[in-house]
């Protein structure tokens, strides 16, 4: 596929490969040989004209009547502009802030004679997404039924708590209904804002195409961003007289003397507990992606025990997860206090002012008391301590252990491939 690859854009190349993978989830017969003639088309025509490409990648991928109407939605829900891209992640972000100050709003709505009705979590978020018209419906049942239950508490309580729970499981199911249309039309948004903890086994290819995606981008910024620094500070004479002499002795163009770079060096605790180990997989391809991240960072794993990462391990990450299966790690406990504690005894320290401790985990750990002392010890060791948790931040406040651990370090949530590209790239700011 080597002609193909050189002669087409690599950004268009990238394009062909991830929606032959779309197209494979729908029964489709997608092959290097097919993948090569859609590149090879493509490089020899105007990819600004829409209905051109379609019917050219149609008449390579669709075989038959039926697949030509698999082929135009799954084209209809990839190939869109960046710009509309762009706009819709812009728009489930929005969406997903107000949907956050529903859910607080919905804390202190559904409370009935200064008790909750115990919708739990989920059903919880289905009432914060309800239409304002529905909400008001359920509160004013609510509201009439109060009387009620301040003389008999234990009777109306249940009877009030089935007739929400079944409006709610109604709601629950258009919203899924939209969910699958929304994912037919944008696979990529669907997967970005969904909770890693929900992605299937199936759908990790595609985490992962996004994943490096994201990171090229962020790698992008980056050297942009550096590029740009580099145009001010002191004048660099001798690259300026040289760069004169190739125009005749004009000198147009002024050339500054640049720090080096440096890269930052970062300490990775992973958690390879059961629950972790899908979110401590995506965590690491992020992290290991950018360009900014020393070749001296370190990384750890840890359940019960803690060991460290064979730096060779991790250059295939595709065989990350046989590797923490074959260590005898996963499928245990978690002791945070223990790996902290090894971590901060090793010799030669790998701690320091210049280094950033990086924990990989939700928080979950045996004797919280030990690992909350261990660490505030890390935190005097190093330069700076960060902590990804995969719990969304609507939950930190029912569970004891993320709320201590909060409090003693920088601890931010990264409960979707969404808020964990922006948060480790802002490790490297």
């Amino acid at each position: 596929m080597m002609d193909a690859v050189t002669a087409a854009d690599s950004v268009y190349v990238e394009k062909i490969a991830e929606f032959a993978g779309l197209l494979r989830r729908e029964g489709f017969a997608v092959g290097v040989g097919e993948c090569e003639d859609a590149c090879r088309i493509l490089s020899e025509m105007d990819l600004t004209d829409r209905g051109t490409v379609r019917d050219a990648l149609r008449a390579v991928f669709a075989k038959s009547r039926q697949e030509l109407r698999a082929f135009d939605r799954v084209f209809d829900g990839f190939f869109i502009s960046v710009e509309q891209k762009q706009a819709n992640i812009l728009k489930s972000l929005r969406e997903q802030e107000e949907l956050e100050r529903r859910r607080a709003q919905a804390d202190e709505e559904l409370r009935i004679g200064g008790r909750s009705l115990e919708l739990g979590d989920e059903m919880m978020g289905v009432y914060a997404s309800m239409p304002e018209e529905e909400r008001r419906r359920l509160k004013r049942f609510m509201e009439r039924y109060r009387k009620n239950y301040d003389l008999n508490p234990d009777l109306y309580s249940g009877f009030i708590r089935s007739v929400f729970m079944r409006s709610l499981m109604e709601q629950q199911m258009l919203m899924e209904d939209a969910a699958l249309a929304q994912e037919e039309i944008d696979p990529d948004l669907a997967l970005m804002f969904r909770d890693i903890s929900q992605i299937r086994d199936s759908e990790i290819p595609a985490a992962i195409a996004i994943i490096q995606r994201v990171a090229r981008q962020i790698n992008g910024e980056m050297t942009a961003r550096r590029m740009r620094a580099g145009s001010g500070g002191v004048l660099d004479f001798k690259r300026t007289i040289r760069k004169g002499l190739e125009t005749g002795g004009t000198f147009r163009t002024l050339k500054f003397k640049r720090k080096h770079a440096r890269r930052r060096r970062l300490v990775l605790l992973c958690d390879v507990s059961a629950s972790m180990l899908q979110f401590s997989e995506f965590a690491l391809r992020f992290i290991k992606s950018l360009s900014d991240v020393s070749e001296s960072s370190r990384t750890f794993l840890f359940s019960e025990q803690m060991a460290e990462v064979d730096p060779f391990s991790l250059q295939n990450m595709d065989s990350f997860r046989s590797y923490v299966r074959s260590s005898g790690l996963f499928g245990k406990g978690t002791d945070l206090g223990s790996a902290l504690e090894a971590l901060c005894a090793i010799h030669p320290p790998v701690l320091g002012p210049s280094t950033t401790l990086i924990i990989i985990s939700d928080a979950k750990t045996v004797d919280l008391n030990r690992a909350g002392q261990d660490v505030l010890r890390a935190k005097q060791l190093a330069g700076r301590v960060v902590w990804l948790n995969p719990i969304p931040r609507r939950k930190w406040d029912r569970i004891r252990s993320v709320q201590t651990m909060s409090l003693l370090c920088q601890m931010v949530p990264c409960s979707t491939l969404s808020e964990l590209a922006r948060e480790c790239g802002k490790l490297l700011t």
